[in-house]
C-alpha cells in the first residue's frame, strides 16, 4: 500500500472517531491535533533547518493573546482575530530570527528561551491588559460547547499543516533549509542566502504556532500564562523526538501518543514528565529515528520479508 493511500485511510479513520468515542476522548484528540500543528512547525525549524529554538510555545501564546485581545478589547470578529494573532506571532518570530542570526547551538537556545520567559512574565504582570494569572475569558470560535466540531476543525488544520510542510520541503526552499542545517558555511558559499531563509523559517514556523495558539484559545475559552510555561516547550520537544525528528509523520505520531499518554498519567502530576523524559532517553539510545522510523522498518520487513537493518549511530537519522 502506497503512502498516499495510507495517509488517506488514516485521515478517514480519524474523521470517523467521533462516531465511536465519547465527549472527553474527542476533547483529548482535539488537543492532540493542536500539538500536531505545534510539533510539526517546530520540526521545520529545529529538525529540517537545524535552529534549536526554545520559544515555540511562547509564539503560540502570543498568537492566542493577540487574537483574544483583538476580539475582547477591539470587538474584532473571531476569524479575523485568529488570522491577526498568527500574523503577530509570525512578525515576532521574524524579529527574533533577525536578532539571533549569528547565534548557533547553545547560544541560540538560550536566547530564544530568554525571549519566551520574558514574554511569559510580561503576560503575567500586565493584569490591566491580559488579567495575568486571573485568566482572560475568550469568545468561542463556534457557537457550541461540543468538542466534535472543534475536533473536525483542528483535524483539518493539522492535516493542512502537514501537507503544506510536505510541499515546502519538497521544493527548492526545502533543499535550502536542509543545506543550512547540514553546513551553513558551505550553503552560503553555494549561493544560498542564509540570512533570508533563516528569517523566513523563523517567521513561518512562529506564524503557524501563533495560528494554532489562537485557534486553541478560542476553543478552550480561557487563557492564562500557564500555557506559556517551559513545560509546554518540553512537551513539544518530546513529541518530535519520540515520534521521529526530520520526518513528516514523526511529530504526528509523537503528538498523539504523548497527549493520550499524558491524559492517562495526569493523576501522577509532574511525574509524567519524568516518564516522558525516560522514554526520550530510551528512544535516543536504542532507536534514534523514533517511532516513525521503527514503524517504517517493521512495515518494510513485513512487506518484503527482509531482516530489519540495524541502525548505525554514525549515519544519523534519515532525512
Amino acid at each position: 500500500m502506497r503512502p498516499p493511500v495510507l495517509i488517506a485511510c488514516g485521515l478517514g479513520a480519524a474523521a470517523l472517531l467521533p462516531l465511536l468515542l465519547g465527549t472527553y476522548p474527542i476533547h483529548v484528540l482535539t488537543v492532540a491535533c493542536y500539538y500536531v500543528i505545534l510539533a510539526s512547525s517546530w520540526n521545520l525549524i529545529a529538525g529540517y533547518t537545524g535552529l534549536f529554538s526554545l520559544a515555540h510555545h511562547a509564539f503560540a501564546g502570543i498568537g492566542a493573546y493577540a487574537s483574544a485581545l483583538l476580539a475582547v478589547r477591539a470587538g474584532a470578529p473571531v476569524p479575523a482575530a485568529i488570522v491577526c494573532g498568527g500574523l503577530c506571532a509570525g512578525a515576532a518570530g521574524y524579529g527574533l530570527g533577525s536578532v539571533t542570526l549569528r547565534m548557533r547551538a547553545l547560544y541560540l537556545a538560550l536566547a530564544t528561551w530568554a525571549f519566551a520567559e520574558s514574554a511569559r512574565i510580561v503576560v503575567s504582570m500586565e493584569y490591566g491588559v491580559t488579567r495575568g494569572d486571573l485568566g482572560l475569558a475568550v469568545p468561542l470560535l463556534l457557537p457550541t460547547s461540543s468538542p466534535r466540531p472543534y475536533y473536525e476543525l483542528f483535524l483539518v488544520c493539522a492535516a493542512a499543516t502537514v501537507a503544506g510542510l510536505a510541499l515546502l520541503l519538497r521544493s527548492r526552499i526545502g533543499y535550502r533549509l536542509r543545506a543550512i542545517r547540514d553546513d551553513e558555511t558551505v550553503a552560503r558559499a553555494a549561493g544560498v542566502d542564509t540570512v533570508r531563509w533563516k528569517r523566513f523559517v523563523f517567521g513561518m514556523s512562529s506564524g503557524i504556532a501563533g495560528l494554532a495558539g489562537a485557534l486553541y484559545g478560542h476553543y478552550v475559552g480561557l487563557l492564562s500564562p500557564a500555557a506559556m510555561q517551559f513545560d509546554e516547550m518540553a512537551l513539544i520537544i518530546i513529541m518530535v523526538i519520540l515520534g521521529g525528528q526530520r520526518t513528516l509523520v514523526g511529530p504526528v505520531i509523537g503528538a498523539v501518543v504523548v497527549e493520550v499518554a499524558s491524559e492517562g498519567l495526569r493523576a501522577y502530576g509532574q511525574l509524567r514528565m519524568v516518564v516522558f523524559a525516560l522514554l526520550v532517553l530510551a528512544i535516543m539510545r536504542v532507536y534514534p529515528p523514533g517511532l516513525a522510523g521503527l514503524g517504517r522498518a517493521l512495515w518494510t520487513r513485513l512487506r518484503h520479508g527482509q531482516p530489519r537493518r540495524r541502525y548505525h549511530r554514525a549515519s544519523g537519522p534519515a532525512t
